[in-house]
């Protein structure tokens, strides 16, 4: 195919779109035959999103509580100097 490389262009182009615009039609009836199932889909991901973010919320008041009850970490008495180095 020694054709017009501007026509090859334009008809791989009109491929292109044609497959997509098709796939779009067909995710789109699909969508509308099967939305009760992508609706419980996505009612079970924000679920599980907000159950992860509860989970996280609890280890991080565990880990605050624990950090509160550890008086290892405060040193009462315990000064800290910089020298100041002016050279």
């Amino acid at each position: 195919m020694n054709g017009n490389p501007f026509r090859q262009a334009t008809q791989g182009l009109a491929k292109g779109s044609l497959i997509t615009g098709l796939f779009l039609i067909g995710f789109g009836m699909l969508v509308f035959i099967l939305r009760d199932i992508f609706a419980f889909i996505a009612a079970a991901i924000f679920f599980m999103a907000g159950f992860s973010a509860i989970a996280y919320s609890i280890r991080l008041f565990i880990l605050q509580w624990k950090m509160r009850q550890d008086k290892s970490a405060y040193r009462e008495g315990v000064e800290v100097r910089f020298e100041d180095d002016n050279h």
